[in-house]
């Protein structure tokens, strides 16, 4: 297949453009480079350096060559920042999400991969479905699901074909590749930057949350589970015309319990500082990933806490600047 991928320059972008190029397929990559790394770009892929909110570059670069699917993981994801800057989210993430779709949809490009996010939900004690109560709690969210609504009216209207994978937290590192945000704000990752002694605390916005430490429990998800993910769903897209799934490992820790595995996986003391709660966080979002098992035949690979986070520490600890 030819792909079109939107954000192929940053971290699960990137890991699943070398994926689908190793598998034989032809990628072109689309990234405005605003948060991406043109050194993740995967040698084989075809690179187009513009954003999305540029309407005629898109409207080029879509034309240029027969595309089979677009796959769409260019957007800002920082929740906690959505919640003080909820324009610059509305323009991003759901304004030029909405300029793809049309672009894909004049060029008649059939197939849609949208990277989601569990932060469409209402938080829950019990593991999430796809069935279970929405309600973003954070703008970030709300612009995922505004996508997510938007792209089947076009299914409906234009037979744009969509998967949307709504992912947990995405956490570890491949071979050469990791996460390099700037700033960054994960936990794993601001965690190991601790450990490398790249900065003083590891922070615990909340120690109040109706949780058994009383901080938030998330699901993590290996990067490497979730690419094998998104090719099962492009493949899928040939005989199906939409689909939602969750994509997690089902396993919840707490921030706590996070920082103590980075303490394992380093040998480092990692000092803690807790702070209030931040606007927009969930107190439990785990997931539930049995229609995507029974449905596409995924299974993660990397459900250990202390294996994602070992993957992510060799990452770290051997590009200490990221890709610069």
């Amino acid at each position: 297949m030819n792909i079109f991928i939107t954000g192929g320059a940053g971290y699960i972008g990137s890991a699943t453009a070398e994926a689908l190029l190793r598998a034989g397929h032809s990628v072109t990559i689309y990234d405005s480079l605003v948060t991406g790394h043109q050194q993740a770009v995967p040698e084989g892929a075809k690179f187009i350096h513009a954003g999305l909110e540029d309407t005629l570059a898109l409207a080029v670069a879509l034309s240029e060559e027969k595309y089979d699917a677009v796959m769409h993981f260019a957007a800002f994801i920082e929740a906690g920042e959505s919640m003080k800057n909820p324009g610059k989210f509305f323009k991003n993430n759901l304004t030029n999400s909405l300029s793809l779709m049309e672009a894909a949809a004049k060029t008649g490009v059939k197939r849609f991969v949208f990277s989601s996010t569990a932060a469409v939900y209402q938080s829950s004690e019990e593991p999430l479905t796809e069935e279970s109560p929405l309600g973003p709690t954070n703008t970030y969210g709300y612009t995922k699901l505004a996508v997510e609504q938007s792209l089947d009216w076009y299914r409906q209207i234009h037979g744009l074909h969509f998967a949307a994978l709504r992912y947990f937290n995405a956490a570890g590192a491949l071979p050469g590749r990791g996460e390099a945000h700037q700033p960054e704000s994960h936990l794993i990752p601001r965690v190991l930057q601790v450990a490398l002694g790249q900065a003083e605390y590891a922070y615990i916005f909340g120690t109040d949350y109706p949780t058994p430490d009383g901080t938030c429990i998330r699901d993590y998800i290996h990067i490497a589970d979730l690419v094998s993910a998104h090719q099962l769903a492009l493949e899928a897209l040939q005989n199906r015309d939409k689909m939602i799934y969750n994509v997690g490992s089902g396993n919840g820790f707490s921030v706590r319990e996070v920082i103590d595995a980075a303490r394992r996986v380093s040998g480092q003391e990692i000092p803690i500082r807790e702070m209030p709660r931040r606007p927009g966080d969930s107190a439990r979002l785990v997931a539930s990933s049995g229609k995507i098992k029974r449905e596409l035949g995924w299974k993660p690979q990397h459900d250990d806490i202390d294996d994602i986070l070992g993957s992510a520490w060799e990452w770290h600890n051997s590009h200490p600047r990221g890709y610069e």
